[in-house]
């Protein structure tokens, strides 16, 4: 888990450098997709990701991201990357008996128990499917230089330089 939220940090640092450096139209234009475009699904990101750390730490979820219809991609990137690291740093402390933890989840889109691991599993492989829309949507907008971010080259590029 804890190489996995490391690898969930890089990767949205890795799509957030990329996105700044383009043009603020394009962050905003609307496209076919979940989230109609590159900054509302980053934000969506970011909204499901502070909801899950809420749920892991047990703290109320204090923000109201996930409601808001005004979006500021610099507060949305430079909350991405601290956020992610942060969950990042908050995982690699938990022990092996706080990860199997039994979590009750009582909300109105979805109940039931599940053990810490899998919440973390859930919150991360809901940020990949993202960043693969994140993908597909600038490409659509004639966007081609996507960030890699897949697991292998997080494990054999950017920690061990191997493949390199």
């Amino acid at each position: 888990m804890t190489n996995y939220a490391a690898y969930n940090a890089w990767a949205n640092e890795s799509f957030v450098n990329w996105l700044q450096a383009k043009p603020a139209e394009l962050l905003t234009q609307e496209t076919p997709s979940s989230y109609s475009s590159l900054v509302k699904t980053l934000n969506h990101i970011l909204a499901v990701q502070e909801f899950w750390e809420c749920v892991i730490t047990e703290t109320p979820l204090t923000s109201g991201r996930y409601l808001t219809q005004e979006f500021d991609a610099a507060e949305i990137f430079a909350t991405m990357v601290t956020q992610s690291h942060a969950m990042a740093a908050h995982i690699a402390t938990l022990s092996d008996a706080a990860l199997a933890k039994e979590i009750t989840l009582d909300y109105p889109w979805v109940k039931g128990t599940l053990p810490c691991y899998e919440i973390v599993q859930h919150c991360y492989n809901h940020s990949n499917y993202h960043r693969a829309q994140l993908s597909t949507i600038a490409r659509s907008l004639g966007i081609t230089d996507v960030p890699m971010s897949d697991y292998s080259f997080y494990n054999l590029v950017v920690k061990q330089g191997v493949m390199a």
